[in-house]
């Protein structure tokens, strides 16, 4: 700049020369720069924003089994901020990392520890405390004190009423210790341990919290409440189908999947830190479908979006069904869900057919059994083991695996699914002395709640012991109204027939969704099975768990897995709202949570069982057990509700 410059008036030249005379700070002699020093202190808690003393590894314990791990800062003993980790194990040059993970609620969970709102002392009833204290100051021993409160009938009476009315008062950690074991010891001493009964949060909140109450319910001789059931998010289908809560493969197994359904689960909103892997196998040729009732955010990364509404999952599932059941195991059977559902599934299983009491004909029964049979019925556990139709012997075999190996010294080495030499009959159609015959079904599709009976045909033929018994395959080929020539009944004209239930016609009306797209997602699902050995896989969450019925829902969408042989295969199966929870130490967790080094059987009731039972719910509930059977068996409940137990 030129020694003449000047700004950009007289006024302002003049004014800035004269600000030379209230400030200490050094100028340029234009005028235009002032150079100041100290006076910053503003800018110290910006810049120590960022400073600590230590970092914590840590995760997010709030019911999410994203189990990500981060680096929390520690400053003074105050959470400051926090980062991903990033020193997770490689998982090679040919796969996506497992890191970063994490997600905008993790990154943000300190304002949840120092939330204003967050309750960190203990409260307890106003009038239970007023009246502990003076029995107490009475007494001179807690146990004495509680046992008054809790036993007179007016001072209990108070305390009860005050429930679900607020009148909550903050009270000392000792004094809340105090109340809870003068409650325990008098509970035992008086009633026995076993009316002590606890439950606790899912261990996904937090394996040690849930651990400690666990254990030291279990160490006094209490029973411990579930927690599996008691959550609407986690599917009971699982145990029905399976027997085993939801052990399904952790989310970096989506990376093998060849084929890739995103049911009921907002993977990108839900599952942020698993969702790279749903991203990033799009770039190996994965085909992507979402079902979603609204333009959710998963539907974005998705080929194509099935709009089913909401609730109507397991019409289009079944629909799905019928597909697949006709076009792989009836106009042609595929070798490989052929060999499968012999082996893995109860397919092949023998189920006897009954007549109806009020005479509407045949209808299913319960399984066969080795007690049925003479020359099984010495078997141990005989009532526990099911039977198959061996088509190499052309008689009944009781195959491996079934629950009358499992508890007895003769089982050993039997609690597995080895057929060795049975060759399993899917099907009794063929045989010579097998039958067409029909059964009565149940129909729920009525929009009126009311359900129908449908008949329909199954092959069928006698046992030695004068048992009628058809297979479940067969079964289940009249359960979706997939037809096959020689059996009598009303079937389904073609995929066009909107009167048939399980049609893709008849969904279309229910879900919304063409039957066009319905044909051809199922064609696919099945082709990629077929073609990848069981490499197609569901992503399924909450958005089911939540709906009336959900087990069925899950069921049938279960069925449709385990009939194109994807259940157990990496890069397939089902893959329910899970993370890392495979790294977690189940085994010594179990042990000590359930206190197995001291006692065993750990004492275990069903959680929602329970309370419906203890807090009274069946009182105000005016559901009819009438609908929780099926509408055409015997009306042994008509005209009772839960308010007559």
């Amino acid at each position: 700049m030129t020694s003449d410059a000047r700004l950009d008036s007289p006024a302002t030249e003049a004014l800035l020369k004269l600000g030379k005379f209230f400030t200490r700070h050094e100028h340029t002699h234009d005028d235009r720069a002032v150079f100041r020093k100290g006076g910053r202190a503003g800018d110290v808690f910006y810049r120590d924003r960022w400073s600590y003393d230590k970092v914590v590894r840590s995760t997010h314990g709030v019911n999410c089994t994203g189990s990500c791990s981060w680096k929390v800062y520690v400053k003074d003993g105050l959470i400051t901020w926090e980062a991903q980790q990033t020193d997770y194990p490689t998982t090679g040059p040919d796969r996506p990392e497992y890191e970063p993970r994490g997600c905008p609620r993790g990154a943000a969970f300190s304002w949840y520890t120092y939330s204003p709102t967050r309750v960190r002392y203990p409260y307890a009833r106003g009038v239970l405390v007023e009246m502990y204290r003076e029995a107490k100051q009475r007494l001179g021993d807690p146990v004495a004190a509680f046992r008054e409160v809790s036993t007179d009938p007016e001072k209990r009476r108070r305390y009860q009423q005050a429930r679900g009315k607020g009148g909550l008062v903050r009270i000392s950690w000792e004094e809340a210790l105090e109340i809870s074991a003068a409650s325990y010891v008098n509970t035992i001493k008086n009633y026995g341990p076993d009316r002590c009964v606890s439950f606790s949060p899912i261990p996904a909140m937090s394996q040690v919290s849930h651990a400690i109450g666990t254990r030291f319910t279990h160490l006094i001789g209490g029973a411990m409440t579930s927690f599996y059931d008691w959550y609407a998010d986690l599917p009971v289908a699982s145990p029905q189908v399976f027997g085993d809560q939801t052990d399904v493969p952790e989310s970096g197994d989506w990376w093998d999947s060849t084929y890739l359904m995103m049911w009921g689960s907002n993977v990108p909103i839900t599952r942020t830190p698993d969702a790279h892997w749903m991203a990033e196998v799009r770039y190996r040729g994965t085909k992507v479908i979402t079902v979603s009732p609204d333009y959710a955010d998963n539907v974005k990364f998705a080929d194509e979006w099935l709009p089913a509404q909401a609730g109507t999952d397991a019409a289009l599932a079944m629909a799905m069904g019928h597909v697949i059941l006709k076009e792989n195991f009836v106009d042609r059977q595929v070798p490989y869900f052929q060999d499968y559902v012999r082996k893995y599934t109860d397919l092949g299983m023998l189920i006897t057919l009954v007549e109806h009491p009020d005479g509407h004909g045949l209808t299913a029964g319960k399984f066969v059994t080795a007690a049925d049979l003479a020359q099984y019925s010495d078997l141990p556990d005989a009532a526990f083991k099911t039977v198959m139709w061996n088509q190499a012997t052309e008689a009944p075999a009781v195959p491996n695996g079934s629950m009358g190996f499992r508890y007895n010294e003769e089982g050993m080495g039997q609690w597995n699914l080895e057929l060795g030499d049975i060759d399993p009959a899917l099907t009794l159609l063929g045989q010579s002395e097998a039958q067409g015959v029909e059964v009565a079904l149940p129909v729920f599709e009525d929009p009126r709640g009311e359900g129908s009976i449908i008949r329909r045909g199954v092959p069928a033929r006698q046992l030695p012991n004068g048992q009628l018994v058809t297979t479940v395959f067969d079964l289940m080929l009249a359960q979706y109204g997939v037809g096959r020539e020689g059996l009598p009944g009303v079937w389904a004209k073609d995929y066009d027939d909107v009167h048939s239930p399980y049609t893709p016609a008849w969904q279309a009306e229910i879900t919304s969704v063409p039957a066009e797209a319905c044909i051809r997602v199922a064609r696919e699902f099945a082709n990629n099975s077929e073609e990848s050995q069981g490499r197609t896989m569901i992503i399924i969450g909450a958005g089911i768990c939540h709906w009336f019925h959900a087990d069925v829902t899950y069921r049938s969408i279960i069925s449709l897995l385990m009939l194109t042989g994807c259940i157990g295969k990496n890069g397939g199966g089902w893959a329910h709202y899970v993370g890392q929870e495979k790294c977690r130490p189940m085994t010594g967790w179990f042990n000590m949570a359930n206190a197995t080094d001291w006692t065993r059987p750990p004492r275990t009731m069903i959680g929602t069982a329970y309370w419906y039972m203890h807090t009274d719910q069946w009182r105000t509930d005016g559901f009819p057990l009438t609908l929780l059977n099926r509408h055409f068996l015997p009306d042994l409940l008509m005209g009772c509700t839960q308010q007559m137990l």
